[in-house]
């Protein structure tokens, strides 16, 4: 009977030593981590709330389903990630509309899918551009591109940068027309 309160206390300091040596076992997500994950599922969860949906893991996924099939850029990276795409390798969509279906915080689901796959926490949101300032002609052409894709439009025949900057110059009214009215050079 000696030994018990021994055995005790080493196994009581031994998860004290894997808490402290592990990093990440006690702490969860530290601030701007897994960005897309949690804007992603936050904006998921609250879309859900509001259409009144059956908290259930099956009505949950084929939503999440839907909801991946819309998404671009790095939101359909975060779906290819947990399998909610068509083409994706992992199905790890269950990790997403189980706890959901018991009101988990996004954060916390995050944070599981965190330990499945570190590449979902690794997601940034690219900087948005102020298109109501920002001098088209000092940006790379691939910036350039990405504006028009954002918008769903493409510059077929484009070759040249002047090519893309007038391109999107034309479409800025439609797109984007409060830039395009505080602008003075268009």
């Amino acid at each position: 009977s000696l030994l018990k309160p021994k055995m005790l206390s080493v196994s009581g300091l031994s998860v004290a030593l894997v808490l402290a040596l592990v990093p990440g076992a006690a702490e969860g997500l530290k601030e701007g981590e897994c960005e897309v994950c949690v804007a992603f599922l936050g904006k998921f969860y609250a879309s859900l709330k509001a259409s009144g949906a059956d908290f259930n893991s099956a009505a949950i996924e084929t939503e999440l389903l839907r909801s991946c099939k819309d998404s671009k850029g790095k939101e359909n990276r975060f779906c290819y990630y947990i399998g909610a795409t068509s083409d994706a390798a992992t199905k790890i969509i269950n990790e997403v509309s189980k706890p959901l279906s018991y009101h988990v915080p996004v954060e916390k689901i995050c944070e599981k899918l965190k330990k499945k796959d570190s590449q979902i926490c690794e997601l940034r949101y690219d900087k948005q551009l102020d298109l109501t300032t920002v001098d088209l002609k000092k940006l790379k052409v691939k910036d350039l591109k990405k504006i028009l894709e954002e918008w769903g439009e493409s510059c077929k025949g484009c070759a040249e940068k002047s090519d893309f900057i007038r391109k999107i110059t034309e479409l800025m009214p439609r797109y984007a027309p409060a830039a395009a009215e505080a602008r003075t050079d268009l």
